[in-house]
């Protein structure tokens, strides 16, 4: 019978690392904790379809550097849909029915594919175990405040920029990301990303509140974010 060692986070594993990425994980991994490289999210919040803001609760499979799939119920009875937006092997998709049945939403092809794929770079640091010593990320520094995480996701390395409080809270990140807005063609915009709060499960410190949106100014957004979530659970499978 084979065993698998599991790597477990030490304080030197930061020794490398930004002085920003360096107090974030830091406070964010107790020492000793499993590097973990999936986690399985709950949540709950408000998405914005056109101009109305409409409740959801979704699960969330992500796996940093590889894949995502994000499945929800979003709006209120009668008229909810449910569905999912990934990316797995490479290959994006978003596929959405109205009560199960009827398809409001399905797309996939390269732009799709390339616009998840920027989630996935984004979202990694939802898991920061996955941010240490992984392959597919690499780190620079800007100032005191900001670092670089350089996430590779297939063949496309995707810069992802973290903002740190002094105290090792991770505030905001930004990113240029491929993207359709508001019916216009797809190209690459400012995808920006608030957290709030804080929670702990299994030595692992993630955000409690998460707000995103297009059109990042640094201060916010152009035209105000469209998605806002409370994480309620989190696990972390072997």
């Amino acid at each position: 019978m084979s065993t698998t060692t599991v790597a477990r986070f030490d304080p030197a594993h930061l020794d490398d690392v930004p002085a920003p990425a360096h107090r974030w994980l830091a406070r964010a991994i107790a020492p000793g904790t499993p590097l973990h490289r999936r986690v399985e999210l709950t949540m709950e919040g408000e998405i914005r379809l056109g101009d109305r803001w409409q409740p959801f609760h979704a699960h969330q499979t992500h796996v940093p550097g590889e894949r995502f799939r994000w499945s929800a119920t979003a709006g209120r009875f009668p008229a909810r849909i449910n569905g999912f937006d990934r990316y797995e092997y490479g290959v994006g998709e978003m596929r959405w029915k109205l009560y199960g049945v009827i398809p409001v939403l399905t797309a996939t092809g390269p732009d799709v594919t390339r616009s998840a794929a920027g989630r996935l770079a984004g979202e990694s640091l939802l898991l920061p175990t996955a941010m240490v010593g992984a392959p597919w990320v690499t780190w620079r520094s800007v100032d005191d405040e900001q670092a670089v995480a350089e996430v590779r996701i297939g063949s496309e390395t995707i810069p992802v920029t973290v903002h740190v409080a002094p105290d090792g809270r991770l505030l905001r990140c930004h990113q240029s990301r491929w993207g359709q807005v508001d019916g216009k063609p797809y190209g690459m915009r400012t995808f920006g990303v608030t957290f709030d709060g804080e929670w702990t499960r299994h030595g692992v410190s993630l955000a409690r509140r998460i707000t995103a949106g297009w059109g990042w100014t640094g201060d916010g957004w152009e035209d105000g974010p469209f998605f806002r979530a409370e994480l309620l659970d989190a696990a972390f499978p072997s």
